[in-house]
């Protein structure tokens, strides 16, 4: 039973993210286009505790090499700082700057107007489902990564 509710879950999720997902988010004062890429590292920052470029990348599944590249194009636009971590001097820690916190505010994955389109084409009843659905979702998707400590700086933000 389990393996077929993964399968439908496995089916209906990608239908769900290509019908509402955007793909780009525009910082509204530059005008300047961010790849979903960039903002899904936005998101994952904050603008007080910095966070290891390590740490950052291994969360992101990629090599700390192509999260640095990623992530210095983000500091020349200004959404980003990076500085030396203090106990190491080897590492690079990375934080939000102000310009980063808007972007990150604005930002969604999914395209809201989309969403909307797709709620309106069910019942109330189905669209209080389907809600509720990806709430419990969500809720156990966080439970889950609370138990995933990749690293003492990354659950200290959790």
């Amino acid at each position: 039973m389990a393996t077929d509710l993964v399968s439908q879950i496995l089916e209906f999720y990608p239908r769900i993210f290509f019908a509402c997902h955007t793909r780009h988010v525009e910082d509204p004062k530059t005008k300047q286009l961010l790849t979903a890429n960039q903002v899904s590292i936005l998101d994952h920052l904050d603008g007080d505790e910095p966070v290891s470029l390590f740490d950052l990348a291994l969360h992101m599944g990629v090599t700390p090499s192509t999260m640095s590249i990623t992530v210095s194009r983000l500091e020349v636009l200004g959404y980003l700082v990076k500085e030396k971590n203090p106990k190491d001097g080897r590492g690079t820690l990375i934080r939000l700057t102000k310009s980063g916190e808007k972007i990150k505010g604005k930002k969604s994955v999914l395209d809201p107007n989309l969403v909307k389109n797709l709620l309106k084409r069910l019942s109330k009843e189905e669209q209080d489902a389907a809600v509720k659905g990806l709430g419990l979702l969500a809720f156990a998707a966080e439970l889950e990564m609370k138990n995933k400590s990749l690293s003492r700086s990354w659950s200290k933000r959790k």
